[in-house]
């Protein structure tokens, strides 16, 4: 049964966990037909294949240490970061210790935009979307 969501305009905690980050997991925050907040735990050294969403996006690391990966290089972010990826830009994450972040994402209907968001991934090896 999934967590129910919080509606527009409730507070949403998204404070560091410390010693309880272990063993949580993600969670949709909040989605509405334009945005979605997401709170991803990883765990160290897990990696989030490639992928991209079909607008402009928001990775903030909340507390651990997390890689942002392109084409163009790594960005590597820690506590209190945050990076604005422009749409399409195919990315993977890769965390250097146990880390959440907060994912932004805008949408359009209630979706992450035509085969974007979240289940459309990249083979590096090829051209064509990889279906998990």
């Amino acid at each position: 049964m999934a967590l129910p969501h919080a509606q527009l305009m409730d507070i949403i905690n998204v404070a560091p966990l410390g010693d309880q980050l272990h063993g949580t997991v993600s969670t949709s925050l909040i989605k509405t037909d334009r945005i979605q907040l997401l709170h991803l735990v990883l765990a160290p050294h897990q990696d989030q294949p490639q992928h991209h969403v079909d607008d402009e996006c928001t990775i903030q690391c909340l507390e651990g240490d997390v890689e942002v990966v392109t084409g163009s290089g790594v960005r590597r972010l820690r506590p209190g970061n945050v990076i604005v990826l422009p749409a399409k830009q195919q990315h993977a994450l890769r965390a250097r210790t146990e880390s959440a972040v907060l994912l932004t994402l805008l949408l359009n209907g209630g979706d992450a935009g035509n085969q974007g968001g979240a289940g459309h991934r990249r083979d590096p090896d090829k051209d064509t979307p990889a279906r998990p």
